[in-house]
């Protein structure tokens, strides 16, 4: 595969790169619009009705091909990998087939010839197709090896998804269930590693299926998985669809459509003295609390330094499962803020010791500001790792 772009294509692509980014996101609007005429089972049975509708997933798409196509032609510029991994685990957690890449390089490109006009000639559209297939490519070739760790048929229908049945669900909060899972095909249940998440599939009331990630958040090595669900709620806007389906509808013996565990957002120790800071704010917890159980169950002995910020003592999900965890941890501490009573997270007086690895998971600015914080105390950014759903997730790099 190529690791780059033609000489020519790289002058065509450098010297077009700010007119085409002025127009990108017009572009990705048109282009969502093209592909949901033509295939309108994406629009109600694969992408996120909520991030289209508020044109979350418009920007994701805007961001992650200017970010791209800027590194390409970038003089020593260093490919977005982070973006790219992210994109790849995304991908195969949605069952997304290797042929769709055709599907979206048709209609992506007729918006970009429609909004640029005459600006589009045939160098033009020759050099970002050299772009887009680089890219394409490169997801094609990770979610290949993604979907042969898990033993999943890419691009085979319903290879994705295995049957699951809720064997117990658990109130953590007024608004936030966690829901204990096996499969109930007979076959294992499959291995995840600390940190990872799995796409649910559910059918909506108007006939739709959505899909929506969520944190695995119990002990990865126990046969039957935990899912910890928060309503999500949004000023000004409906609840979100998959959530409310869950926490309205699904009790034990009901059944779910669950994918294999994806995500790149994995604890990583060099040993068991390594110190580990792991950050979270709301529902961001449970990833976190994941590791959690692994380094207990590991018996790790460097220190492990727990930071999370809620509303309410009251919306705080999990909060007795985490205090349990670490006190069977050899160097623990907790810290705890809760907006209403102590105002945002600030770390600046907790102790951090030197070699730490820090995770951190929750809302897009909570992470921003805590890794600028980390940053500046002296952590470095290899060892900053962070998780974010939803279109964010593209450019939180």
């Amino acid at each position: 595969m190529s690791t780059g772009l033609s000489q020519k294509s790289a002058e065509i692509v450098r010297a077009t790169l700010p007119a085409v980014a002025e127009a990108i996101d017009e572009v990705s609007g048109l282009f969502y619009r093209r592909m949901f005429a033509a295939h309108p089972e994406l629009g109600t049975h694969l992408f996120n009705r909520g991030n289209q509708a508020s044109g979350t997933q418009r920007q994701a798409l805007a961001g992650s091909i200017a970010a791209y196509a800027t590194a390409l032609v970038t003089p020593q510029g260093q490919l977005p990998e982070g973006m790219l991994t992210r994109i790849a685990h995304k991908h195969a957690s949605l069952g997304i087939a290797p042929q769709s890449y055709e599907i979206v390089h048709t209609h992506l490109f007729a918006a970009l010839g429609e909004v640029l006009g005459d600006a589009a000639t045939d160098e033009v559209v020759t050099a970002w197709d050299e772009v887009y297939w680089l890219m394409a490519d490169t997801l094609r070739e990770a979610e290949r090896g993604l979907y042969a760790r898990a033993g999943v048929a890419a691009g085979e229908v319903g290879a994705t998804w295995r049957p699951w049945e809720v064997v117990e669900r658990v109130e953590e909060t007024g608004e936030t269930a966690t829901f204990r899972i096996r499969p109930a095909d007979g076959r294992p249940a499959p291995c995840f590693r600390a940190g990872q998440y799995v796409s649910v599939r559910v059918e909506l009331a108007d006939g739709a299926r959505q899909i929506r990630q969520y944190s695995l958040s119990g002990a990865p090595g126990d046969p039957v998985h935990a899912v910890t669900v928060k309503r999500e709620l949004r000023p000004g806007a409906p609840a979100g669809e998959v959530s409310q389906h869950l926490l309205d509808h699904v009790r034990a013996g009901s059944r779910l459509e669950v994918s294999a565990p994806y995500g790149d957002l994995v604890l990583r120790t060099e040993d068991a003295h390594t110190p580990v800071l792991l950050a979270s704010a709301g529902i961001g917890c449970t990833p976190l609390q994941a590791m959690l159980h692994q380094l207990v169950d590991e018996g790790h002995q460097g220190p492990v330094i727990s930071l999370h910020a809620d509303r309410t003592p009251g919306d705080h999900a999990l909060r007795e499962e985490r205090e349990r965890l670490l006190a069977k941890l050899a160097d623990a501490h907790a810290h705890t803020w809760y907006t209403e009573r102590d105002g945002r997270m600030d770390p600046a007086a907790v102790t951090l010791p030197a070699g730490l690895r820090a995770y951190l998971c929750g809302p897009l600015p909570f992470m921003r500001a805590l890794r600028a914080q980390l940053l500046e105390r002296g952590v470095a950014a290899d060892r900053i790792h962070y998780e974010v759903f939803g279109p964010d997730m593209w450019l939180a790099g």
